[in-house]
Order: structure tokens, then C-alpha cells, then sequence
């Protein structure tokens, strides 16, 4: 059997289901869903203790095929950053970033707004989001300064081998916040 490029694409094209659509996407009310990062707190700064962070992650959808790539095949991803339950620091700025699993390139995603949210892209599989203190809102840095106030692992971060995991080993990644 075989089938025009015009079908393949549309039988492995990629769009949010019913589910997602009704729900807006929130994933603070139920949890974390499967493409949203748990952010775990560092408690170094006063007010964070209660508080719930997530990053929602999307396909970026602005395409006529449901999916946005990269000109090297990569898929763009959106990502929502919010925090609940937070006080406002006293001084400076949270600031959100993604970082590589090496922290070899770091992507600034943006400065939190007043009801502490924040969004960019990204076309990395794996990474990490780091939301720091700030004591400037520097559009124009090329990475943080501050204290790491929340930072989470995506999904396909938590792949990996058991190299270095082993009995005699003392790497505990549950220790880090990213058990389960």
C-alpha cells in the first residue's frame, strides 16, 4: 500500500486533543500532566516554602502541521512557567531560564510577571528550567547571576542510565527532587 506525503503527514501529525483544548492546558489544578515540569524550590529565599511551581510544555503549534520544527528536524516546544502560593520577594527580580542537562547553553526565557508567569520557547529535548532571584531585569544577559530559586528537570531529562547508579555509588537523584 502506499500513501502520499499529504496523508503521511496528517496521520502522524500532532494536535492537542479534546482534553486539552477544555482544560485550557492548566495543570495547576490536578497536578502536573504528563508534558508539564514539576518545579521544585531551593528554600533559599524566604516566601517559596508553600509554594507550587510548573512549567507547561507544548509542541509550538504554528505550523499547518500541528508542529513546529527546527531547519535541523527539532521540535519547538512552548513553555508556560507559573508559581502559586509565592510571596513577592523583597528586592530584585525573578527571572526564568532554560538551560541543556550540561548547562553548556542557557536560553532566557523572560522576566515573571506580577502574577509570577512566564513564557518562551525552546527547541532542546532535554532541559532544564531554572527561575532565579535577579537584582536587575537584564533583558540582554547571557545567563543568571542570582540564587536559584525553583528549577525542574523535563521529561526526557529523567532518561537516562543507570551509569554511575550503581550499589556503590552515593549519585541519589531523588536527593535532587527528581524521584519517580
Amino acid at each position: 500500500m502506499t500513501y502520499s506525503i499529504l496523508t503521511l503527514l496528517t496521520l502522524v501529525s500532532v494536535s492537542p486533543g479534546p482534553d486539552a483544548m477544555s482544560t485550557g492546558g492548566a495543570c495547576m489544578a490536578g497536578g502536573p500532566d504528563y508534558y508539564a515540569v514539576e518545579l521544585f524550590t531551593t528554600r533559599n529565599i524566604p516566601g517559596t516554602g508553600n509554594s507550587k511551581a510548573v512549567t507547561e510544555v507544548t509542541v509550538a503549534a504554528s505550523s499547518p502541521f500541528s508542529v513546529q520544527l527546527t531547519a535541523d528536524g527539532s521540535y519547538m516546544y512552548d513553555l508556560d512557567v507559573s508559581i502559586e502560593r509565592m510571596r513577592a520577594p523583597k528586592y530584585g527580580k525573578l527571572v526564568a531560564w532554560v538551560t541543556t542537562p550540561d548547562i553548556d547553553r542557557v536560553v532566557r526565557l523572560g522576566a515573571l510577571d506580577e502574577n509570577f508567569r512566564a513564557s518562551g520557547s525552546v527547541a532542546w529535548n532535554q532541559f532544564i528550567i531554572v527561575v532565579t532571584l535577579e537584582e536587575l531585569d537584564d533583558a540582554g544577559a547571557g545567563t543568571w547571576s542570582g540564587p536559584i530559586v525553583f528549577r525542574g528537570l523535563s521529561r526526557s531529562g529523567l532518561m537516562h542510565t543507570m551509569v554511575g547508579h550503581g550499589a556503590l555509588q552515593q549519585e541519589n537523584c531523588a536527593a535532587f527532587g527528581y524521584g519517580n
